[in-house]
């Protein structure tokens, strides 16, 4: 149980300001994270990225060149819960705390420098790098641990809630989903239905795992 307080602790402070302000640039962090995804899923299969756009609406657009489409296109919900994973079994079965935070910076500075052109996308991720990197450099170990978890929870609870929200309940929304269900011919609720079945098991295994290990 002492182990898992401090994650019953921050999930139940996430829950209980999921609709206020204070989670508005969490939100749009994820939704950067989403977007990135698409990117590297690009890149990763031959293409190229152009370019990269988040807004205070919580929306966002990549614009990629070449690469395999389907896995471009599905990598946005299970790419941004797969670094929300990894943000939270870092934080809490690692020690490296700050050069995680540190890293995790640094890679919001380089996207910002390569990919973004709008003047919003651009203003926020530079603040959210350099805020980054002013933590991994100034503060100690325990915050950037309880930083990196609250990310990493985030991530993970908002992407089954943005699955559910913008694939199944407003299904004629132009989503990941419905862009994959014109390449497929598949209805977009089924791509809905099987990244929500996804995400919600990823999220059960990663919440059994916190369970048996200390940070």
């Amino acid at each position: 149980m002492k182990q898992l307080w401090p994650t019953l602790l921050i999930a139940a402070a996430v829950f209980a300001l999921w609709n206020t302000p204070v989670m508005i640039p969490l939100k749009i962090l994820i939704v950067f994270f989403h977007e990135l995804s698409h990117g590297l899923a690009a890149v990763l299969t031959g293409g190229s990225i152009e370019s990269i756009s988040i807004s205070p609406r919580q929306g966002g657009l990549t614009l990629t060149r070449g690469g395999w489409g389907f896995l471009i296109t599905s990598a946005g919900y299970l790419g941004s819960l797969l670094i929300g994973v990894l943000l939270y079994l870092s934080a809490l079965r690692t020690r490296a705390d700050r050069l995680i935070m540190g890293a995790l910076g640094a890679t919001l500075l380089l996207v910002a420098a390569l990919y973004m052109r709008e003047w919003f996308a651009l203003g926020f991720t530079i603040a959210a790098g350099a805020a980054m990197l002013a933590s991994a450099r100034f503060l100690p170990e325990n915050i950037n641990d309880t930083a990196l978890r609250v990310l990493g929870l985030v991530s993970m609870g908002y992407v089954p809630f943005d699955i559910l929200s913008d694939t199944i309940i407003r299904s004629n929304l132009r989503s990941d989903a419905y862009n994959l269900s014109t390449q497929t011919g598949l209805p977009t609720m089924l791509w809905g239905g099987i990244w929500l079945l996804a995400s919600l098991f990823v999220v059960w295994k990663v919440m059994r795992t916190s369970l048996r290990h200390a940070s």
